[in-house]
């Protein structure tokens, strides 16, 4: 059974750092591309991060530069470094893995800008 735990969230001022972590457990992780997408109340879920499993990433515009992904094989675990963060990018954050034709999410956190 594939499973995704995010955890890393929290509130932080304007400018501010947090590092969110997805374990995975379920999937031979290192051959998956994973996600991360974030949701506001009444909008849909958008893509922020992709790490690939040749090492490669990709970030909507709004975060290029100032969010990193990465991830760590051994672990199962995908992270979201995020600095300079701004009240706009508060939301809930999700890692995603797609298997086959079925999509996996977590739980999700919390994450808030603001002072």
């Amino acid at each position: 059974q594939v499973q995704l735990v995010e955890s890393g969230g929290g509130l932080v001022q304007p400018g501010g750092s947090l590092r969110l972590s997805c374990a995975a457990s379920g999937i031979i992780f290192r051959i998956y591309p994973i996600s991360w997408y974030r949701q506001t109340p009444g909008k849909q879920r958008d893509l922020v991060a992709t790490s690939f499993s040749g090492g490669t990433t990709d970030y909507t515009d709004s975060v290029k530069g100032r969010f990193t992904i990465s991830r760590d094989n051994a672990k199962n675990t995908v992270y979201l470094q995020m600095d300079s963060l701004k009240p706009e990018d508060t939301a809930v954050y999700y890692c995603n893995v797609r298997v086959g034709s079925r999509t996996y999410w977590g739980q999700g956190t919390w994450v808030t800008v603001s002072s």
